[in-house]
């Protein structure tokens, strides 16, 4: 198997602009994703004991990318998500407990059960939504990012996606009309590699996604998705930017996820020695190491944080698998205008 490559972008982000942490900051992002790992942990295991309804679309593996990008937002900045969604929620912001009732599609989820997995929104927070249609969340992220401009205000608009879908119409529209007005956007995407179970490499010519935004006369910018500081770096200066009314950037984030395209996808297209390799590089762990190798944290209170937060989901779960499902009298509420 070929070594894993670095990123070849001329605008790739220095390691070097990541390594000052406070312990405030890197307790707060290992926090973020602990949550974001345990909570995909135990879905998963619900979904293996034929306890969660449909599929699981697991996160599990590319926590840094949400947690870096979204830890430099502000609570009213927008965020438009995918079908694998959950981990851009809690790091926006979304409350555990309403979020994984969605999940399980119960009536005092955060959308009372309707979106279920792939579906989940909270407005107040700027969370508008994750969808099933690949690509299908870049048009109504420019959208969004427009009304920003309507408003006269200077709230900017993520939104993410995986490389498969910077291979659809939308995106290329999407970026196109972005740049062409100067809209405060930033496109995320998650590059995990396979595109469900197509490797991106196998129906492209040029495999860094960042380099299409040569062609919209934007950035492209690549940066390590297992690092949080380098995801944190790199979609600070693109916030930054979006936010100061110079348009917007396309940030690829170099990332793996650990599971199949859905939970039970046996993965057969990829090979256990490149499972292995990239999760020697996982995020929590790195993070981790250098907490305790600069002195900003010690093993006990990150043991305990990892224990309080493992039955925190744990709760979660179980009140999830305890309420109510909907009400079928209440199936067309909010489906048409009063």
């Amino acid at each position: 198997m070929a070594s894993i490559k670095k990123p070849t972008s001329d605008k790739a982000v220095k390691g070097a602009q990541t390594n000052v942490l406070s312990a405030e900051e890197g307790l707060e992002l290992y926090t973020r994703m602990l949550e974001i790992r345990e909570c995909e942990a135990q879905l998963n295991a619900a979904f293996a004991k034929n306890l969660f309804p449909g599929y699981i679309h697991s996160y599990m593996g590319q926590e840094a990318c949400a947690v870096g990008v979204c830890s430099i937002l502000r609570t009213d900045d927008y965020i438009v998500t995918t079908h694998r969604g959950r981990g851009h929620y809690l790091a926006k912001g979304m409350a555990l407990l309403p979020m994984v009732c969605e999940m399980f599609g119960k009536a005092n989820g955060i959308c009372g059960g309707r979106g279920g997995e792939m579906h989940a929104a909270d407005p107040a927070l700027g969370i508008l939504g994750g969808n099933g249609i690949v690509g299908g969340g870049i048009p109504y992220a420019t959208g969004a990012a427009y009304s920003a401009v309507l408003d006269g205000i200077d709230r900017i608009c993520v939104v993410f996606f995986g490389e498969g879908a910077s291979n659809q119409g939308s995106f290329h529209e999407a970026l196109n009309l972005a740049s062409a007005w100067s809209l405060p956007l930033v496109f995320v995407c998650e590059n995990n590699l396979y595109a469900e179970m197509t490797p991106f490499k196998d129906s492209v010519r040029v495999p860094d996604v960042a380099e299409r935004a040569h062609g919209y006369g934007i950035p492209g910018v690549i940066a390590d998705g297992t690092d949080v500081l380098a995801v944190r770096e790199a979609a600070r200066a693109a916030v930054s930017r979006a936010r100061a009314g110079q348009g917007p950037t396309l940030l690829e984030l170099k990332t793996y996820r650990y599971g199949g395209h859905f939970q039970g996808d046996p993965c057969n297209y990829r090979t256990r020695d490149e499972e292995k390799e990239w999760q020697s590089r996982d995020a929590i762990i790195r993070l981790r190491r250098q907490m305790l190798s600069q002195g900003l944290q010690n093993e006990a209170t990150l043991e305990s944080l990892e224990l309080r937060m493992a039955a925190k989901v744990a709760e979660a779960v179980q009140f999830a698998l305890d309420s109510p499902d909907p009400e079928p009298t209440s199936a067309l509420l909010s489906v048409y205008a009063d």
